[in-house]
């Protein structure tokens, strides 16, 4: 373990996203997985066609991509899998899981790819190599002894949609609908609302329409940290005269300016790209109140040209022929009180009629959104004034105009497609009774909280991960470790040691696996997987890499070899012949899915991916009333608790040297935050309220209404341009203080984004 250095260094960084910065990050960042040459080809290939498709980000790839079609996370997300580094069993020879337990995240991951399957014993406490043959057998008995409805099938947003296919359907087969996966965590809430709004659960654009638009909102989303590659995007766009306005309590970098490391001349000179030619910071949650100023200015803006014989400012074609309940939006849009708007949002009216200059003028406008739009108590809210905004004007079904949802993980969205759903009126059962000949199970499952909550109560009595780390990324953290240490199954699908595999229960198992960027050698040859990106493009990937160990199996055949061993033969399922050949399991994803995946295998390598469509795109409106519907909110505000003296919202954060719960390093460039992570960013006024100064250290408090104890101590403060009554810190340090109920209502994605907690100064 790397020696613990908690030095607190803050230094403004005056530079833009990407250029020199981001070079100087990869030379840090690289030399420590000491990659080689297969690294350096893989990230030659990375997502251009017939090349290797990133593990980190869900962005696009283009058919016509750039010399290096990779950004600097997508480089440390490469060298992170192709590392030299390796974790074999004389490591956990030499290491206790209690001792691993108090590992940094960091240090855990930086031990190196799995190389063994493993299986926890108890009275060593430490982890043992066995044999493939023992740990399915081992697995398939006890998950035979046990409830199937009792066990969770969670999978990670990397998974391919084989792999996806391949666990779901085994989950079923086993009688099993328990299958929560990361959109879960993250952006369930557009799952959900869009659905109901639209009658698509996804962006209705594609990568092409930002060449057609002319203006870009934004709001929620760190593109400089978390979809790098979009920059270019949006520089293009920029250099066409779009106008990007950006709504973000913290000003993030990306959003500011970008520096094209492809760019000669910045890179010679130090120029940049402006990005926002807007940029608001609004209130953690105050997202409504900002849309819902844009509104009414529209409404009334449209009332007067309409009472005055002149052209209407608002498409009342489209809102007739299309929608249902504009009325209702209008007329709460025109009661608003100005008061209540820049109270709750946070801004001035003056910056939100800027904002709607731009909204009016635009003929083709783009709603780029992420966490901070679906990630509070009220997050469905936020996203239903998102759609009436677009709705209002006619932006959806047109070139260049539409919402989009900026995905986290590679195949998030995809694993969604292929049947990774507790949902049961989302999966295919008819279909898969038609062509495996079984019921599937027709009950709701659990989904990520409602795993949570059987994992607290001791009532899940199996937790199976193929690929992520969910102990580390749920709220409730403290009774979830608790609940965890108690559950009679766990089985760990992985390619790195993290903190979901050191908290195990009476049978834990760790089942290495091949990284998708490894040469996959099977029966009929090397292999081919495939993922879906934000824009619902199909893409196939390459892997070339030497894989990490002889030792390793595909996520396919561990499902396989799992499968096998837990249920009835079925002459249908041919666990074999697909571990075999990746091509039949896409055959067979063709069959249960005709109208999404026609000519899958023929298809999988075109240029840009192929789009599987979307009915919404084009007009087709798939919800209750058969047009795109306008929701009036619940409240001005998505946080869901009331403001109090003492009481902030604190927002979680992922810094620049992070994805997800994977931390590359202790170097928060763009906030200049580096040593630790062991932080708390404060408005200066709020700490001068509080009589605090920088390096000061804090003990944050719970302070949600069950009264319950959550605190996490010895943060350092450190003064940041965040929005007064707010305050920033890191997922998923600060987790800790996330209630378990403190989610999205209708969607259950945590609420991470507006988490009610005090500020307590240590002595």
């Amino acid at each position: 373990m790397a020696k613990r250095d908690d030095r607190l260094t803050v230094k403004d960084y005056k530079g833009a996203a990407g250029g020199w910065g981001s070079m100087k990050s990869l030379a840090r960042v690289l030399p420590e997985e000491r990659i080689g040459p297969d690294a350096l080809d893989t990230l030659r290939r990375q997502n251009k066609p017939e090349g290797a498709m990133c593990v980190s980000c869900a962005w696009g790839k283009p058919a016509r991509p750039h010399i290096a079609e990779f950004c600097e996370n997508g480089a440390k997300a490469t060298a992170w899998e192709l590392t030299s580094l390796r974790n074999t069993p004389d490591f956990f020879q030499q290491h206790s899981v209690s001792e691993l337990r108090e590992w940094r995240d960091h240090d855990l991951e930086q031990a190196g790819r799995l190389t063994h399957p493993m299986k926890y014993d108890a009275a060593t406490d430490k982890y043992v190599a066995v044999s493939w043959a023992e740990a399915f057998d081992a697995i398939g008995k006890r998950l035979k002894a046990v409830d199937p409805k009792k066990v969770v099938f969670y999978a990670s947003g990397r998974a391919s949609l084989e792999a996806s296919y391949m666990y779901s359907l085994m989950a079923r087969l086993y009688g099993s609908h328990n299958l929560p996966d990361s959109s879960n965590m993250c952006h369930e809430t557009t799952s959900v609302g869009l659905k109901n709004a639209t009658g698509s659960p996804v962006a209705t654009i594609q990568m092409d329409d930002y060449e057609h638009c002319d203006a870009i909102f934004c709001w929620g989303q760190n593109v400089g940290s978390n979809s790098p590659r979009m920059l270019h995007t949006l520089k293009a766009a920029r250099k066409r005269g779009v106008e990007i306005v950006t709504f973000n309590p913290l000003r993030e970098r990306g959003w500011e300016r970008f520096a094209d490391p492809q760019n000669p001349v910045q890179m010679t000179v130090g120029g940049s790209t402006q990005i926002s030619t807007q940029y608001h910071q609004v209130r953690p949650g105050g997202d409504i109140a900002a849309i819902l100023g844009i509104i009414k200015i529209a409404v009334e803006a449209d009332d007067r040209a309409r009472a005055e014989g002149k052209e209407a400012v608002l498409d009342h074609h489209f809102i007739r022929q299309h929608t249902v309940r504009f009325d209702e939006v209008a007329d709460f849009a025109r009661n608003a009180d100005w008061d209540d708007l820049t109270r709750e949002s946070g801004l001035t009216r003056e910056a939100i009629e800027d904002a709607a200059r731009v909204y009016l003028k635009s003929k083709a406008l783009i709603a780029v959104y992420g966490m901070g739009i679906t990630q509070h108590r009220y997050g469905m809210d936020s996203l239903y004034m998102l759609v009436n905004l677009l709705l209002m004007r006619g932006h959806i079904g047109r070139p260049g105009a539409g919402p989009g949802p900026v995905r986290g993980h590679s195949n998030v969205q995809g694993q969604r497609t292929v049947g990774i759903t507790e949902k049961p009126e989302l999966a295919p059962n008819d279909r898969l009774k038609q062509l495996y000949d079984f019921d599937p199970p027709d009950w709701r499952g659990w989904d990520t909280v409602e795993s949570c909550r059987h994992v607290i109560d001791g009532t899940c009595e199996g937790f199976i991960q193929l690929g992520g780390n969910f102990l580390r990324a749920t709220p409730e953290h403290k009774k979830m470790v608790e609940g965890w240490s108690n559950l009679p199954i766990q089985v760990h699908i992985a390619t790195k040691l993290n903190k979901s595999h050191l908290s195990p229960g009476a049978d834990a198992w760790l089942l290495p696996c091949l990284g998708r960027l490894e040469r996959d050698m099977q029966e009929s040859g090397a292999q081919v997987v495939t993922m879906e990106d934000s824009f619902s493009h199909i893409y196939g990937s390459v892997g070339k890499a030497e894989p990490a160990s002889p030792y390793l199996l595909s996520e396919p055949a561990i499902v396989a070899g799992i499968a096998k061993a837990t249920l009835k033969d079925n002459p249908n399922v041919p666990w074999d012949a697909w571990v075999g050949d990746y091509g039949l399991v896409r055959d067979a994803i063709e069959n249960t899915y005709p109208d999404k995946f026609s000519n899958f295998n023929e298809r999988m390598f075109e240029p840009g991916g192929f789009w599987k469509g979307n009915p919404a795109a084009h007009r087709e409106w798939n919800t209750q009333s058969g047009k795109a519907e306008f929701n009036v909110p619940r409240a001005l505000n998505a946080r869901g608790f009331e403001d109090r003296e003492g009481r902030f919202a604190l927002v979680t954060l992922r810094s620049n040297d992070q994805f997800n719960t994977t931390i590359y390093g202790y170097h928060d460039r763009f906030r200049g935050i580096h040593g630790t992570r062991d932080v708390v960013m404060m408005n200066k006024a709020d700490m001068d309220r509080l009589q605090l100064r920088a390096g000061d250290k804090v003990t944050l408090e719970s302070d949600a209404d069950d009264q319950v104890a959550r605190s996490v101590g010895g943060l350092q403060v450190v003064s940041y341009n965040i929005p007064e009554g707010s305050i920033g810190g890191y997922y998923p340090e600060l987790n800790v203080l996330i209630p378990l109920e403190h989610h999205a209502l209708e969607s259950h994605v945590p609420a991470g984004k507006s988490v009610p907690v005090r500020v307590r100064p240590e002595q």
